[in-house]
């Protein structure tokens, strides 16, 4: 009796062995919708800007933030200055980039920063974006959201913020979207 028991368990597992493999070479289609769940932008009390703000594919950052806005300062409206070129690498401390794709609509990312830098500066590369807001949290909790009002840029680089008097920033927090098939968006801290 123990045989033929143990007979069919060996024929069961060669069995599922091939069934394993056979599923395992066949080809599979994979629809890819946009990067994550659809949620309300979060903010915290105090948030200076007062419209509904669109809802968003968020991008989590790759390392939690330290800080979290603690005091909000009045916003800025984002002058949409163009600079020549993007900034020269002596002078930048820090720079990250976020590629948006049309198909993901109004994303959300964070970048964590972690430096000490006196101005920043925004590019926007491959294609158009349309930017909500940037919030720019520093070491100390202050955090200075940055209106873009919802609208749309071309490629090019742009002054973003000053703080002459040399800020360390933890993060930023950015809220924008593609208007091309892809564009890029990135931020350099500058001495």
């Amino acid at each position: 009796m123990k045989r033929p028991i143990a007979s069919l368990l060996v024929l069961l597992t060669v069995a599922l062995a091939l069934a394993g493999s056979a599923e395992a070479g066949r080809r599979r289609v994979v629809v890819r919708g946009p990067r994550g769940r659809r949620v309300a932008v979060v903010v915290r009390p105090g948030f200076p800007l007062r419209r509904t703000l669109p809802v968003v594919v968020v991008r989590p950052p790759l390392v939690a933030v330290a800080v979290a806005p603690a005091v909000f300062l009045p916003p800025v409206a984002f002058g949409a200055v163009v600079v020549e070129r993007p900034p020269a690498a002596e002078v930048r401390v820090w720079k990250d980039d976020e590629d948006l794709d049309r198909e993901d609509g109004w994303t959300e990312f964070t970048m964590n920063v972690n430096k000490r830098g006196s101005r920043m500066m925004m590019e926007i590369e491959k294609g158009a974006a349309q930017v909500s807001f940037a919030e720019v949290v520093f070491e100390n909790g202050e955090a200075q959201v940055v209106d873009f009002d919802d609208k749309v840029h071309p490629r090019g680089t742009y002054q973003l913020l000053d703080f002459k008097d040399g800020r360390k920033v933890d993060h930023v927090r950015v809220v924008a979207k593609a208007t091309t098939n892809e564009s890029e968006v990135t931020l350099h801290l500058l001495s």
